[in-house]
């Protein structure tokens, strides 16, 4: 099967984390998409993320269960080291050598992709999808930025281009903690957790 893998600490995880899975899903005809949570990731060291992980993780279940091509995928939460993306590949071709991966990568990822652990041996064993969107980025710039890492890494990165959706995990944490609307951003079963048990009320 053709799987894509999204990843994110989904802190929370709302509507463009959504739409950008459903994007890839469509335009490169994958049979799945994995969403992946970050359990303890190096580029971030709050310990917040890392106490947050069973919120996290169920809150993208919630997000993405009436979805039947979407699945959660919790590898990462359940390891206690620190999690690099070329690792994480390697163990998923080993352990599912029948599938074919496409790891779903923003604009800013896709910029420091250099700075990633062995980059070289994640584009081995994958396809990189870099979503770019018309009003930040341009099709020139994100095309030479992939020719650069293709024939550095001697790799496969895709353009993946996508709506404009203006809402991130910040944005929402702020808006809870000052008490202001958050409907429409993230999937209702997804607001109603977070409602329910007070999660980011006291940051």
């Amino acid at each position: 099967m053709r799987i894509g893998i999204m990843g994110g600490t989904f802190d929370p995880i709302h509507n463009g984390h959504l739409m950008l899975g459903e994007y890839a899903y469509r335009k490169f005809d994958l049979d799945e998409v994995w969403f992946m949570p970050n359990g303890n990731p190096p580029h971030k060291q709050d310990v917040s993320i890392r106490r947050m992980t069973n919120h996290r993780v169920r809150m993208t279940e919630l997000a993405i269960e009436d979805i039947p091509y979407f699945k959660l995928c919790t590898y990462e939460t359940d390891r206690t080291e620190k999690s690099y993306t070329y690792e994480t590949m390697e163990c998923f071709h080993e352990r599912y050598p029948e599938h074919e991966f496409y790891f779903i990568i923003g604009a800013d990822s896709l910029l420091a992709l250099d700075s990633w652990k062995c980059p070289q041996r994640l584009l081995q064993l994958v396809t990189i999808l870099a979503a770019y969107r018309d009003d930040m980025d341009t099709p020139e710039e994100m095309d030479s930025r992939i020719r650069y890492l293709n024939r550095k890494y001697h790799g496969d990165i895709r353009l993946l281009r996508t709506p404009v959706v203006s809402v991130s995990s910040r944005d929402i944490r702020r808006r809870i903690r000052e008490g202001l609307s958050y409907d429409y951003l993230m999937p209702d079963k997804t607001a109603e957790y977070i409602k329910q048990y007070h999660i980011y009320q006291g940051e």
